[in-house]
């Protein structure tokens, strides 16, 4: 697999665009993750970036990458803060019923020796709030932004499922796993504002992943 495409760089931080299906940690079982493209990512830098935060292997999109330390904590400060600004596109296996909303479902993870772990809704559960609208139709099928408030793990899998009430497209977890290779779900674009935690008065980071390839091949566009 090509160094997944820079979309942002300074001297403190790299955007890129995961793609699809290359996973930000080792597999317990191995194979190939975000690790073996961190040299090639140096880009002069005596240190090799380090994810912020995490995506889905199944997601792509924009990621965050610390080229420092300091940087590094900063960052993680500010997500813990809920400071960026993250915007996901969806396709989800069906069109709701309504055009938008926000979803306040708290969530919390289960697992057993058959199904795995998995997160689902539940009153004491971590708080997780996302909104959401549809941007377009096809074939039966929804293309939707997510404008997640809080960034929990699996949080708009469930929040499509559970709160829209529709599993995106191609989600084997959530939902039947049909339709689509992959659970269709894009990292749109990122806003970090900066200074933050007394660091570098640079400019915010502003980045925007194009829209998949797999995407377009069920119709649907940016547009």
């Amino acid at each position: 697999m090509n160094t997944p495409e820079i979309l942002f760089e300074d001297g403190e931080a790299l955007v890129i665009n995961k793609p699809a299906g290359l996973p930000v940690d080792r597999p317990r079982k191995g194979g190939p993750c975000l690790d073996d493209h961190l040299e090639a990512l140096k880009l002069g830098f005596q240190r090799p970036p380090v994810p912020v935060h995490r995506l889905d292997t199944d997601t792509s999109g924009c990621l965050l990458l610390a080229r420092n330390p300091k940087a590094l904590k900063r960052f993680n400060l500010a997500f813990q803060d809920r400071l960026p600004t993250k915007v996901y596109l969806g396709i989800v296996a069906g069109v709701p019923k309504q055009e938008e909303g926000r979803i306040e479902l708290a969530l919390s993870k289960i697992s057993s020796a058959e199904k795995g772990w998995r997160m689902i809704p539940a009153k004491k559960g971590k708080p997780a709030f996302s909104n959401w609208s549809v941007r377009d139709v096809q074939n039966g099928a929804a293309l939707v932004e997510f404008r997640p408030e809080t960034g929990r793990t699996h949080q708009l899998r469930v929040h499509a499922a559970s709160g829209i009430g529709i599993p995106l497209l191609g989600d084997p977890v959530y939902g039947s796993g049909k339709g689509a290779p992959r659970t269709m779900l894009h990292a749109s674009s990122l806003v970090v504002p900066r200074p933050i935690n007394g660091g570098t008065d640079k400019p915010d980071i502003v980045a925007s992943a194009p829209l998949p390839s797999d995407f377009a091949a069920l119709g649907f566009s940016n547009g």
